[in-house]
């Protein structure tokens, strides 16, 4: 892939948007769009679900799920209460999510998706098919099945120790740039719940997503930006998108944010 095309989209998509934004702009840099919808995804279903996924969504999913209550003390809904309170934003099949929380007993991990095949696909790696009412569940993970961005304006301030945003929808068309989740207009909140030093992993493999990420980046300061990276990080999962992407040939960057005290 070409170092320009992901800035050329991008580019493309910001000047299509530049007349959208209304004022307001929340940190120095040109304006890029209008506030994000109230919906940032399309069908939260797929498909319809089958026996096994309606057991899973009914008998297991009310077990693990984050309550709007439990978000004003996120810490409290584990158990044990964990040294630090972590935040992925659309798990999608729930790889990562999973691989997180077994290697890190101590943290507790809130899962956030809003799409029900995704969702139950989680479920499935945690629960034997027949044992829906009768597996002891982690303690260190809850989900949140609604959109993430409530979750966030309902947490505390500096309540989230490191937030995953990995291969989200790029929604490439210009007219649908305002329901990307790395959005100028919702950074401040988003920096609002990461603790000072918290770290923001962002993984994407769409050239015209790469692009909007660095523009949007490059005029903030909430956030220490490294340079993304080419290759993924040793201590980051795998994700089967991930592994879809590299299998068709499409270059990945990985970026590491930093919150400023």
């Amino acid at each position: 892939m070409g170092t320009d095309r992901p800035r050329a989209g991008a580019a493309r998509g910001l000047r299509a948007l530049k007349e959208q934004e209304p004022g307001g702009y929340p940190f120095p840099g040109p304006p890029l769009l209008g506030p994000p919808p109230e919906r940032l995804y399309g069908r939260s279903r797929s498909r319809p679900p089958s026996a096994r996924q309606r057991r899973l969504l009914a008998e297991v999913l009310p077990r693990l799920r984050l309550t709007p209550g439990d978000a004003l003390d996120p810490g409290k809904a584990f158990s044990p209460r964990p040294a630090e309170v972590w935040l992925e934003v659309g798990f999608g099949a729930g790889e990562h999510a999973l691989a997180i929380r077994e290697a890190r007993p101590d943290i507790g991990l809130i899962a956030c998706e809003v799409f029900e095949n995704g969702v139950a696909s989680l479920l499935s790696r945690l629960v034997p098919e027949g044992a829906e009412t009768m597996t002891v569940l982690p303690g260190n993970l809850r989900l949140w099945d609604e959109d993430a961005r409530l979750l966030i304006r309902a947490l505390p301030a500096a309540s989230i120790g490191r937030l995953f945003l990995m291969f989200p929808d790029p929604w490439p068309k210009a007219r649908h740039a305002k329901r990307r989740f790395v959005h100028p207009l919702f950074l401040p909140e988003v920096a609002r719940i990461l603790a000072p030093g918290a770290e923001w992993r962002i993984a994407t493999d769409d050239p015209v997503h790469q692009g909007w990420v660095g523009e949007v980046l490059v005029g903030q300061d909430f956030f220490a930006v490294s340079a993304p990276a080419s290759a993924r990080p040793a201590e980051w999962p795998p994700t089967r998108y991930e592994t879809k992407a590299l299998n068709a040939g499409r270059a990945v960057l990985y970026w590491r944010l930093v919150r400023r005290g």
